[in-house]
């Protein structure tokens, strides 16, 4: 279950088109999955406000970079990692 939901990643990614909707879940789905693995455990409900913070970031990224990125220098985000 998911507990970000699209309207709220739409708003923080500024999209203001229904087009991509369907893709901007599977990325929530896809970062709250991956939240829970870092932190060892499903995610808290309700989510506080640092982890959904977190996947909030984690979506915005994900939907910025979908392609392939070999042709340039992965870092990890800072705000990520310390909101987790």
């Amino acid at each position: 279950m998911t507990t970000v939901t699209v309207d709220e990643a739409k708003l923080h990614m500024r999209v203001d088109h229904d087009s991509e909707d369907s893709y901007i879940e599977g990325l929530i789905m896809a970062a709250e999955g991956h939240v829970s693995m870092y932190l060892g455990n499903a995610s808290p409900d309700p989510m506080p406000a640092p982890i959904k913070a977190a996947v909030l970031l984690l979506v915005g990224d994900l939907y910025e970079n979908r392609e392939r990125q070999a042709d340039r220098t992965l870092t990890e985000g800072t705000a990520y990692t310390l909101l987790l």
